[in-house]
């Protein structure tokens, strides 16, 4: 080629956009091949074609929904002529899955894979003028050895197609093919790697690659002309790398997102531009020593999101413009640092707004369902290719390869990682061979457990509190001490790695009347087969699934019937408060658990799961729609750089009686110094007490304030106070509250109640309370039994009146006139889907609405009754998971015969006289029951 002939190939890279309208045409019996569906004249018939815009999910046409298969894209494109010294290529974002590009005819090339970039050259199939391109389409309905993340069953909406953008390049015929930059803060240089691509080694000597770094389109630094060398194991490709060095470089933060534009020209030997190529980067760090994770060479803890990247209609793209940058926007404002893109890769417009506006990303490939040489071949190859993709993206500062052993020995045909030794072999070298394609970032072999080597040992755990609340601290605790337990093989040193809670989080059900209107009815994913409860749909069910069918994920359909057969519509004005109710309920679990990681030196970070509702899982900070729910405003007190925290050491007490409260701040900015901290103890407007304090904050860490205490007074009964607290210092501003309820502990007269009492320790705590306790049950005006037996059961037909309870080492009474399901004692998804709900006199001033909340802190149920009758059995309580599934009570009246059995299931009975709630509520029940058993001279 001649100088004239590089100058003018500098002005012929240009990209032209092909997204737009396509024709669409399904293949269920792939016979478009055979029957010469990819030649340029061929006759579409418009009977069996769909016109569709691109980027889409075939999956958003409601013919399509679906179909699994082969499918047909087709376009007429006009173009000039593609000259000499150009090459002209056809460049996809993604397509799922398999294709094959057709031009004119001509067949170009293909691709497998769903979720990355690819190129086809087309430059000898190109005519001047009309062109005609054509893509054959397969994503087959087997997608067990295809990396899929959580498309089908059991999860969300399969995803087919031309979902990202295509575009149809020029380029010279020798051109920059990539570049990567690998920032070095140590010396404040970067590093440019530079790929060459239509490589003539016999013109080596005339070319050369000059580098220049711009900040605001203003030049920092240009390098000299780098020569460019023939890659040793293509020909065809040359490379070649300098080092730039940046005076003074502003460094790549959340806070501050600083981006540096890196413009690469491929020069001749006069200087002049033969090809330009522009993309940006970050000077940015990410490390770890010890437990601990440092950014920019500052602490790190990461305040981070579970985020799936699926939308309503449009699946795997943004449902209106901007919708990146709000998402990312709201996150911040949330206090995130961090969202965890979950099981595929992030579109990369999502990634340019997470560069400019600043997010941390850790970012995953999609996994397959089955552990072959093929998927995990293809594993290997996705993550590969996403580091090519994303090197030069700042935002992104880890990498998963597995999560939770999909692909690797999840299916429930194969081993589990923990017991193969070769399957433990993939991971270790999978690990090692990421580390070596990128050393700039952590890499995690194996998200949530049975981890070999890896840069972040983290943990899935999903705990509801106030429910689980102190088994949940102790879990946190567990793992702490014990952190080899989460490893299948030693490659890396688990107690030299810093700790993450990479999945936890409670649900918290959307404004589903707002979700219809969106759909104009029903999502279709209410529908998914796979969400049908398996005795309609058969088949045998394996250790992996079987929480699949305890109700949770119970198909959406159906749920208003559910509801209104349960006790809630008495409990609730409209159903608008049922959802209320339950958001808070969401974050009032979120607010301890948050609280309680944060307290924790020991941890590196934690991800709540999840960012936004994702179709039938309603667990988002946002819903689905991305709207707001209920507890927005006050999310950021438990989620920000700059966190207090009041620590009771009990939620419950007795009045006259001292509370002791410890305070804390989490910092997690650079800033230490002076603070205030204002705490405030109310009884509604009343102030029961109060205090200012000045101390002096940590950055980077957690300081302790103290501890603070009151005594409060509850003459006429249970109060729910509130701990309002406030802090102003240097490093900002936060408030937060916490929740208490007192009950007087002196007992009132001694009152006309006699109690048979079948349980020998309780039995032994009534004893010289108000109550009188008598031997022969006949003489009682209640029965408090544990069990019922012939005597009991005849005692309640005749009339009288008997409170049901756990025995001390049970979770429900042992009886035939209730039926029980019991809930786990620990970690348990249905759990952290569920509700208590009430409307009950018993309860009203203990809870301050119709959510049980901390007043029962230790008196959780472990059973709720089953087989309610709503419109005869007195439901005070009810008990709910997922969409309106598992409907319970753990408080409920029946009549039997002439009398009245209460079932309560709040271990009520064994906390007597120690728990103030318990004692109180022990109390209620029992002067209830005893106005309806038979009257006595």
């Amino acid at each position: 080629m001649s100088i004239e002939q590089h100058q003018s190939a500098a002005t012929q890279r240009a990209s032209r956009s092909l997204s737009g309208t396509w024709t669409l045409r399904l293949d269920p019996d792939d016979v478009g091949v055979e029957e010469g569906w990819t030649a340029s004249d061929a006759d579409w018939g418009s009977d069996d074609c769909l016109s569709v815009e691109v980027p889409h999910a075939w999956q958003e046409h409601q013919t399509c929904r679906d179909y699994t298969g082969v499918a047909w894209y087709r376009r007429r494109v006009t173009v000039d002529d593609v000259s000499d010294d150009s090459v002209a290529l056809l460049r996809f974002g993604a397509v799922d899955y398999e294709t094959t590009v057709w031009v004119n005819g001509v067949e170009c090339g293909s691709n497998r894979g769903g979720y990355l970039p690819f190129e086809v050259e087309v430059t000898e199939a190109l005519e001047p003028g009309e062109n005609v391109v054509t893509l054959r389409v397969d994503d087959p309905e087997d997608i067990d050895e295809i990396p899929h993340g959580k498309q089908g069953d059991p999860w969300y909406t399969r995803v087919s197609g031309v979902w990202q953008d295509v575009s149809l390049e020029t380029r010279p015929e020798t051109h920059v093919d990539d570049v990567r930059v690998t920032p070095d803060l140590d010396d404040d240089t970067a590093t440019v790697d530079v790929d060459v691509a239509g490589w003539d080694s016999s013109a080596a000597e005339a070319l050369a690659v000059r580098v220049r770094v711009e900040r605001d389109d203003e030049a920092v630094v240009t390098s000299d002309p780098v020569a460019v060398t023939t890659d040793e194991h293509d020909p065809t490709a040359g490379h070649t790398t300098t080092t730039v060095s940046l005076d003074d470089p502003a460094y790549w933060h959340p806070d501050d997102p600083v981006l540096y534009d890196v413009v690469v020209d491929l020069v001749d030997e006069s200087g002049n531009a033969v090809d330009t190529y522009q993309d940006y980067f970050g000077m940015r760090s990410v490390s770890f020593a010890g437990r601990r994770l440092y950014l920019n060479g500052e602490p790190l803890f990461i305040r981070g999101a579970l985020d799936q990247g699926y939308y309503p209609k449009t699946l795997y793209r943004p449902f209106e413009d901007d919708l990146f940058e709000r998402e990312i926007q709201t996150a911040k404002e949330l206090g995130f640092n961090l969202l965890r893109k979950h099981i595929k890769p992030a579109h990369p417009a999502w990634l340019e707004a997470a560069d400019r506006l600043g997010i941390l990303v850790w970012e995953e490939v999609a996994n397959p369902g089955r552990y072959t040489e093929r998927s995990k071949r293809e594993v290997r190859e996705q993550a590969r290719g996403l580091v090519e993709r994303d090197y030069n993206r700042p935002s992104v500062v880890a990498w998963s390869l597995y999560n939770e052993e999909w692909g690797i020995g999840h299916h429930h045909e194969e081993t589990y990682v923990w017991d193969d030794p070769e399957k433990q072999e993939t991971l270790g070298h999978l690990y090692e061979e990421a580390t070596e394609w990128d050393p700039t970032r952590l890499v995690c072999d194996n998200s949530g457990w049975a981890h070999v080597a890896t840069d972040i040992n983290d943990y899935p755990r999903y705990f509801a509190s106030p429910d689980r609340s102190a088994e949940w601290a102790a879990d946190l605790d567990h793992i702490l001490a014990h952190p080899h337990e989460n490893y299948a093989a030693e490659w890396t040193d688990p107690h030299e790695t810093p700790i993450v809670v990479s999945e936890f989080g409670t649900w918290g059900l959307c404004d589903t009347d707002r979700l219809r209107d969106r759909y104009d009815g029903n999502p279709p994913w209410f529908y998914h087969p796979f969400l049908v409860p398996e005795e309609f749909r058969g088949g045998d069910l394996d250790s992996h699934h079987l929480h699949l069918e305890s109700g949770v994920r119970r198909s959406p359909a159906g749920f208003d019937e559910r509801y209104a057969d349960t006790a809630l519509p008495e409990m609730f004005g409209d159903f608008s408060e049922a959802v209320e109710t339950w958001q808070w309920r969401e974050f009032v679990s979120l607010k301890d658990q948050i609280e309680e990681l944060r307290r924790r030196d020991g941890l590196a970070g934690y991800v709540v799961t999840e960012w936004t509702d994702i179709e039938w899982e309603f667990n988002g900070i946002l819903d689905y729609l991305r709207e707001e729910k209920v507890f927005h405003d006050r999310f950021a007190e438990i989620n920000g750089a700059l966190c207090v925290t009041a620590e009771p050491d009990s939620h419950v007490g007795w009045a006259g009686e001292p509370f002791a409260v410890d305070l804390s701040v989490v910092n997690d900015t650079g800033t230490g110094g002076p603070a205030t901290v204002e705490w405030t103890v109310r009884d509604g407007e009343q102030v029961v007490d109060s205090g200012v304090e000045e101390h002096t904050l940590e950055s980077f860490g957690r300081t302790d304030l103290g501890t603070v205490s009151f005594v409060p007074e509850a003459p006429d009964g249970p109060r729910r106070l509130t701990v309002e607290l406030a802090v102003d210092s240097e490093a900002g501003t936060t408030t937060n509250r916490e929740h208490v309820v007192v009950a007087p502990r002196a007992l009132p007269e001694q009152q006309a109640v006699s109690l048979f009492v079948g349980d020998d320790a309780l039995a032994e705590r009534l004893r010289g309370a108000r109550y009188s306790l008598v031997d022969d049950i006949d003489e009682a005006d209640v029965a408090v039994v544990t069990h019922v037996g012939d005597h009991v059961g005849e005692f309640v037909e005749h009339g009288a009146a008997v409170l049901l309870l756990p025995s001390g080492g049970e979770f429900h009474p042992r009886t035939n006139l209730f039926s029980y399901h019991e809930l786990p004692p620990g970690e348990n998804w249905n759990l952290a889907s569920a509700m208590y709900a009430h409307d009950s006199p018993f309860l009203a001033d203990l809870t301050g609405g119709k959510r049980l909340g901390w007043a029962f802190e230790g008196i959780f149920p472990n059973a709720v009754a089953t087989d309610l009758h709503r419109d005869s059995d007195e439901i005070h309580v009810g008990y709910i998971e997922g969409w309106m599934a598992n409907w319970g009570s753990p408080l409920a009246f029946r009549r039997i015969g002439d009398g009245t059995a209460c079932t309560c299931t709040f271990p009520i009975g064994r906390e007597y006289g120690e728990h103030a709630v318990a004692t109180v509520l022990f109390d209620r029940l029992v002067a209830d029951l005893a106005t309806r058993g038979p009257e006595r001279d």
